[in-house]
């Protein structure tokens, strides 16, 4: 199971962290994603992190969202700074138990999602 939270409305250029909550499955062995959809459009990968803490990132977050991930608490985070009106969307955390890096965005391959978590951005 995996419940995400620290969604809301910020200002254009404001920052929130995400958080996902991991239960009832081998958190440390699992690479986990977060994913967006915005109204109206597809979901789309956000950023991956494996279970050796490397990462990865959609070219329009790169530099500005950080993904990490604390085995102890079996939480991982997504730190988002001078964030833009295009990043609305609900974002999802989702847990894979393969070595996906070369499709990390592709849905198909996550066992386990989220129910999601709204960030609006507004000006």
């Amino acid at each position: 199971q995996l419940v995400e939270s620290g969604g809301g409305l910020v200002q254009i250029g404001g920052s929130l962290r995400l958080s996902c909550a991991a239960s009832d499955f081998p958190f440390k062995n699992y690479n986990i994603a977060w994913f967006r959809q915005a109204e109206g459009k597809r979901r789309e990968g956000v950023a991956y992190i494996d279970e050796n803490r490397s990462t990865t990132y959609r070219d329009s977050v790169k530099g500005r969202f950080t993904i990490s991930r604390d085995p102890a608490n079996h939480t991982v985070y997504l730190q988002m700074n001078s964030l833009k009106s295009e990043d609305t969307a609900v974002y999802y955390c989702a847990a894979t138990g393969g070595d996906y890096l070369s499709f990390w965005d592709r849905e198909i391959v996550y066992d386990y999602w989220g129910q999601g978590t709204q960030v609006t951005v507004s000006s």
